[in-house]
């Protein structure tokens, strides 16, 4: 067995994303394993300040309308990011694979640290201003019920969450 790191991200990872996280551990070769949620159900008021605080005037509006992705649409993005990603790591000569997981992601995590090769969780999301507030952001659920590290990074950046 390959020791692994899981790699939950809510978009595409850039190639800067993915050398930060090659960089957490420059010495080593480790397997990547990449999960996307295909993500059809977010909390209204949280993601309504989500993108007031990000500056996305219309996805706040779409969302205060009510308008979500479909399950089809959801998981066509998810499966797009998915690809991207996995070309991220691929063209920085990693070995990778992933998968589209449920909106809900923590029971996907639960079964890949259950089949014992998991050394460390990566979560690399946009800042949350609810979630990551109150500690009910995925990076913090996964602290509290897994038993490996679990490190948050804002996407596109070097900041810790």
């Amino acid at each position: 067995m390959t020791d692994t790191i899981i790699v939950l991200t809510e978009d595409t990872l850039s190639s800067s994303d993915v050398d930060k996280l090659i960089a957490l551990h420059a010495d080593e070769t480790y397997a990547y394993r990449v999960l996307v949620p295909a993500d059809t159900d977010r909390p209204l008021v949280s993601t309504i300040i989500d993108n007031l605080s990000l500056g996305e005037l219309r996805e706040a509006w779409d969302r205060a309308r009510g308008k979500e992705p479909s399950q089809p649409e959801a998981k066509a993005t998810a499966d797009e990011q998915l690809a991207r990603s996995i070309a991220a790591f691929e063209a920085a000569g990693r070995t990778v694979t992933g998968a589209v997981v449920d909106d809900d992601p923590l029971p996907a995590l639960k079964s890949a640290v259950a089949d014992g090769d998991v050394i460390e969780i990566a979560v690399v999301t946009y800042p949350h201003a609810v979630e990551d507030t109150f500690h009910r952001d995925w990076a913090s659920r996964a602290r509290e019920e897994l038993q490996v590290p679990v490190l948050h990074l804002y996407s596109g950046t070097s900041e810790l969450g």
